[in-house]
């Protein structure tokens, strides 16, 4: 499933993008409805966007929501003449070469600390060059960010994740959630970003249409996961102890964002737009200096949660 330069064998390039742009557009559209259902009062407005070197967006948040604090759902399809040398240093094909990246990236920030942040994005990249087969290839997961985590919440996350997996092969599940638990690892904390769900890339080796509606598959499969938690526990009670605690640990996922996603670097590398890039921010986050929870509390209980674990 490596990015191994394969070619664009089953359809042409442009109708290729067309297809994927149309699907992305149109999950934007269903992952805004259905969140301000969720929600109850919040709505979603809109802000697009052009970018100098090409492409642009459309990005869409929520603010101050009965539910969510803040939430972006943003779409962009950006293109340039050539990729950042961040970029080409690991990918040395890619140098010399043109290139689109277009994809739906979300960060759901709710105000109950009980309901988890989450995440999920699907992108498409394709790079080319005159005379020469496109580079392309499928990514994006999901991933849940609890701070007062119940494990029934992420049994039924992670058996969504494994049945939208299912059809594709038995060591899928296994191989894409093994990624989402190393790539969301924060090194320098010793401990998972939550408690993972999915995540690939470079995923071209099924062939286009395979490939692409796995990536369907995953992206149509983010609202089965986080709606049903989003309403089990968003009438739940809370206290500030609860609400400290919630800041604090939103703290880990500003460390992350701006430490080690991919995202995040490339966006900023290739000129891309930054109130859209920095939107996955939370709107009030929190630090504490040497913060040990109580032993036995529900706090430290999450500790247990922090690691890669079979669900």
């Amino acid at each position: 499933m490596a990015a191994d330069g394969k070619a664009l064998t089953e359809i042409d390039t442009e109708v290729a993008i067309e297809q994927v742009k149309t699907y992305l557009l149109s999950l934007q559209d269903n992952i805004c409805q259905t969140l301000e259902l969720a929600d109850g009062t919040g709505h979603f407005v809109e802000d697009s966007w052009t970018r100098e070197e090409g492409g642009g967006g459309r990005s869409r948040v929520l603010k101050q929501g009965a539910v969510i604090e803040q939430g972006g759902v943003n779409f962009s399809h950006v293109h340039g003449s050539a990729m950042p040398a961040s970029a080409t240093a690991s990918r040395p094909e890619l140098a010399g070469r043109s290139f689109q990246a277009m994809g739906v990236s979300l960060v759901i920030h709710p105000h109950n600390p009980y309901v988890p942040t989450s995440h999920a994005n699907v992108r498409f990249f394709i790079a080319e060059k005159p005379g020469h087969k496109p580079i392309w290839w499928f990514g994006g997961g999901f991933d849940l960010t609890p701070f007062y985590p119940f494990k029934e919440d992420v049994a039924h996350w992670h058996q969504v994740a494994k049945s939208l997996c299912a059809p594709y092969g038995d060591d899928v599940y296994p191989l894409y959630k093994k990624w989402c638990d190393d790539y969301f690892y924060l090194k320098h904390r010793q401990e998972t970003r939550g408690v993972g769900g999915l995540f690939f890339d470079d995923l071209n080796g099924w062939g286009f249409e395979r490939s692409f509606a796995f990536m369907q598959a995953v992206g149509n499969g983010f609202m089965d996961a986080y709606v049903p938690i989003v309403e089990k526990r968003k009438g739940m009670t809370y206290s500030d102890r609860e609400r400290h605690f919630q800041l604090y640990r939103r703290g880990r996922y500003v460390e992350f964002n701006l430490v080690y996603d991919r995202g995040t670097l490339f966006g900023l590398q290739t000129g891309g737009r930054t109130e859209s890039i920095l939107m996955s921010m939370p709107p009030l986050a929190r630090w504490e200096y040497d913060y040990q929870p109580a032993p036995g509390s529900a706090e430290a209980k999450l500790t247990d949660y922090l690691k890669p674990t079979d669900w």
